[in-house]
């Protein structure tokens, strides 16, 4: 049998990593006429429905103040193939530099929000703020999706996960459970 003795402890600034949230995702938004985009590992779904996301960004990003100014953006979801320009888009910051010119994105324009939607990735979902009482003390925005898109090109994205030190961890062979989901049917 395990006893805690047996077990090594785990710094708490690295939990993260063992719980990784969901796929590493991008944010764009639109200030001042101006798109721009970000590279977001922390976010996750907070219901199924009606629909809400959950996504961090802090004063520290550019994109904060474009998200509490205009109250809208677009996750959009890249996929594996993607993943070292995410990484680099994540290394720069949009008050320096047009990050679609220089990563050679598509801006596409959305249908219910200002924010363009990415060409390049697998799915676009047009969110609008729901509640932004937790932006303060912890910098998470609750996203109410208004409007979401996904590219028939890609019927079997692989998506890729933040790993919180550098590395990533993609999509694997999926397995069907779904005959056991006995509780929750009306998902499936």
């Amino acid at each position: 049998m395990t006893t805690v003795n047996d077990l090594r402890p785990h710094p708490l600034d690295q939990i993260h990593r063992l719980i990784e949230p969901g796929p590493v995702i991008l944010v764009t938004t639109r200030h001042r006429g101006i798109p721009n985009v970000m590279t977001n590992g922390f976010n996750m779904m907070v219901r199924h429905v009606p629909p809400l996301i959950a996504g961090t960004i802090g004063p520290w990003d550019h994109s904060y103040r474009a998200l509490t100014e205009t109250g809208e953006c677009v996750i959009s979801i890249p996929t594996a193939d993607l993943a070292a320009t995410v990484v680099d888009i994540g290394n720069c910051s949009g008050a320096d530099v047009d990050k679609f010119e220089r990563f050679g994105l598509t801006a596409v324009p959305g249908e219910k929000v200002r924010a363009p939607l990415v060409a390049e990735c697998f799915a676009n979902i047009e969110c609008k703020v729901a509640d932004s009482t937790l932006v303060a003390p912890y910098h998470l925005f609750l996203l109410e999706p208004v409007r979401a898109w996904t590219d028939p090109a890609h019927p079997e994205p692989q998506l890729f996960h933040h790993r919180g030190d550098g590395t990533f961890t993609l999509d694997g062979p999926t397995i069907d459970l779904k005959s056991r989901m006995a509780k929750w049917q009306y998902l499936l």
